[in-house]
């Protein structure tokens, strides 16, 4: 049996993993064109479209580097960035498009391989393309578990047998509800989209979708037919071990949008993902990289800023956001007069109809369909925090509302704004019902002093508070015991923990100052 003991200390700034938040506060377009699954031709769906004015539906290297604009914030960003768009279906059967608040953040994530963590990050190479998700799953299939369970500690997902390609990249999506006067919930939390009653009552600032990108590279091809199989996840989705074969790493690319479900508060209808899927199951992302090589492995090596904003990373050249808002790509003419935005009617983009689980869902627009996969409405729950011993599901964020008053400690701040773990959790409050204030508990008395040489690095992950991010560095002590019954001798893996952190300033997704 692996035993150890708990602790807390602040880490020390070397070698620890760096990243930076490209905005993307302008959209090129909004179309049915998807270069990778639908080349040459008018795509099933719609996509919110960020980037490179270059975006067609046959795009090249060459078309997106050669662009006159960006819709992103560094200029020497030429890459594509795109996404499904998310509509509402009113009660008498019309359909208009959300309001996306902010645009789209890329987060670019350094962190390292820890099968090999001498082993240096490699830029993404020109004309790089990848998907991540699945436009036609309509269940959650990881570990026989309901899609409300909230996920294990991501320390026991291999023993689980959990850490499948399909697995993690379900919990690579998520979908956090907004409300900047309540706690928040963490990032990867919600793998499916909440229903309207449920957004109606908690979710006063919209909803956030995220998902994460897989990050382990062949190191060979720049695309496969899938556009999934030349990249993997890590064991963990975004940190971890690589899986053999696949022993490049990667920038980890992560996808932030806010969409303004509020509103449509009280108005009957349900929202609808621009694939025809009403449960978020299908989300997905594209990516085809329009950064140059050598300059994305300089900005790779050398912006390694803790802040994490692009603005402390002196080789890039910024744009302001009106030049962001201000490009856009060239429509095609055979999709230049369908609607998109406002009203559009009685259809989604390409009459694509609503298609139900468990089963998937076909390239064709199939019939409407009766039968759903069961998604009950989660109840509220705040983002994990270290003082609880449980870690983001995607270890990225949870961000706390803006406080006039300097925080100094982000771990105090987190453990005095949730139960500690030794403590039973309350029942999270039913969705018919408001969440009543509570008052914070006092926090917990400082660890004793621990020998730090018997711990071991094994996972980093993210908090935010505010504008600080901080980093949680866990590390393990291990020591094996045999347990020996009367018909097995079984050792059983245990991991003690060990959370540090560094703090770093990020900015709010759609509530910058």
């Amino acid at each position: 049996m692996r035993t150890g003991v708990s602790l807390t200390v602040l880490a020390a700034a070397s070698g620890v993993a760096a990243f930076w938040r490209m905005e993307c506060r302008g959209r090129v377009g909004l179309a049915r064109i998807d270069p990778l699954v639908s080349p040459g031709e008018v795509a099933q769906h719609a996509h919110a479209i960020h980037g490179s004015a270059g975006f067609n539906e046959k795009v090249t290297y060459e078309d997106l580097v050669d662009a006159d604009c960006t819709s992103c914030a560094v200029t020497q960003d030429m890459s594509s960035y795109w996404h499904p768009a998310l509509y509402f279906k009113h009660a008498n059967g019309s359909y208009e498009l959300v309001n996306q608040v902010g645009g789209m953040l890329a987060y670019y994530f350094l962190q390292k391989d820890l099968n090999d963590e001498s082993k240096q990050i490699k830029a993404f190479p020109d004309n790089f393309r990848m998907i991540a998700g699945d436009t036609f799953r309509r269940n959650y299939s990881v570990g026989g578990l309901s899609a409300k369970a909230a996920d294990p500690e991501k320390s026991i997902w291999a023993q689980l047998g959990q850490t499948t390609q399909a697995d993690l990249a379900q919990r690579s999506l998520g979908f956090n509800c907004l409300n900047y006067n309540a706690q928040p919930e963490g990032s990867l939390y919600r793998h499916y989209m909440p229903e309207k009653e449920y957004l109606d009552q908690f979710c006063a600032d919209g909803i956030r979708i995220e998902i994460m990108f897989p990050s382990c590279w062949n190191g060979k091809d720049l695309d496969s037919p899938n556009h999934r199989d030349h990249v993997a996840y890590p064991d963990g989705s975004m940190t971890g071990f690589c899986p053999k074969g696949f022993d490049v790493k990667l920038p980890g690319l992560f996808y932030e949008t806010i969409w303004d479900t509020a509103q449509f508060r009280g108005d009957d209808g349900e929202f609808v993902v621009s694939n025809g899927d009403i449960q978020g199951f299908g989300y997905h992302a594209d990516f085809i990289s329009g950064w140059k090589e050598e300059f994305l492995q300089k900005a790779v090596d050398t912006c390694t800023n803790m802040s994490g904003k692009i603005e402390d990373c002196p080789i890039f050249s910024i744009q302001s956001e009106d030049k962001q808002r201000s490009c856009s790509m060239k429509v095609p003419s055979v999709l230049r007069n369908e609607k998109v935005v406002g009203n559009i009617g009685t259809a989604l983009p390409g009459n694509v109809q609503i298609a139900y689980g468990p089963g998937p869902a076909t390239n064709k627009n199939p019939a409407p369909q009766t039968t759903t996969v069961e998604v009950p409405t989660a109840t509220y729950q705040p983002g994990a925090t270290a003082s609880e011993s449980k870690y983001l599901p995607g270890g990225v964020f949870k961000e706390l509302p803006n406080s006039s008053s300097v925080v100094e400690d982000a771990f105090t701040v987190l453990a005095q704004s949730t139960p500690s773990s030794s403590s039973p959790a309350s029942p999270s409050p039913a969705p018919s019902s408001s969440p009543a204030p509570t008052s914070p508990p006092a926090a917990p008395p400082a660890a004793a002093p621990v020998d730090d040489s018997k711990y071991e690095v094994v996972r980093t992950d993210y908090v935010t508070v505010g504008k600080v991010v901080s980093m949680i560095i866990v590390k393990e002590a291990v020591e094996y015991v045999t347990v020996t019954t009367t018909t097995v001798t079984q050792t059983v893996p245990f991991k003690a923990r060990r959370a540090a952190h560094l703090h770093r300033h990020h900015g709010r997704h759609g509530r910058h100052s």
